[in-house]
């Protein structure tokens, strides 16, 4: 698969919420999985808030999340840009470059859902997330 960018949009509580009214405009197929679901939580706080939405239409797919106490979401700096594929060799390599200068948040390994992911800042304040996607979900 080649990689795509993304945009994903974080909310504190508000994912499931956000993408059904955006969903009742763009129409498309919604895709979302709870903390719970992920196996991300052992809070029953979390359990019910979105780890992972996925709006897809024709022309149009964004990701969005909920932060959780640990990754709090702050409104205007709540926006990432995801680069997806499977294209291992290049997505590392686009992940090594942007974090010249920046600050890797977490650096790509081995994610609970069977992909490679890693998130950094670059230089310029934009937030990225790189998932190398191991084909199961494609």
């Amino acid at each position: 698969m080649q990689p795509k960018l993304h945009p994903y949009l974080n909310f504190m509580g508000q994912t499931k919420e956000a993408m059904e009214f955006y969903h009742s405009i763009f129409g498309g197929n919604l895709k979302m999985q709870t903390y719970a679901e992920g196996g991300m939580t052992d809070n029953p706080e979390e359990k019910d808030l979105i780890m992972h939405a996925d709006l897809q239409t024709d022309s149009i797919n964004f990701f969005a999340a909920d932060g959780n106490a640990q990754h709090q979401v702050h409104m205007g700096d709540n926006v990432q840009l995801s680069l997806v594929g499977s294209d291992e060799a290049l997505l590392t390599e686009w992940f090594n470059g942007l974090a010249e200068g920046g600050h890797v948040d977490m650096p790509l390994v081995k994610a609970p859902w069977g992909d490679t992911f890693g998130m950094l800042t670059d230089r310029f304040g934009v937030h990225w997330m790189v998932n190398v996607s191991s084909g199961q979900q494609e």
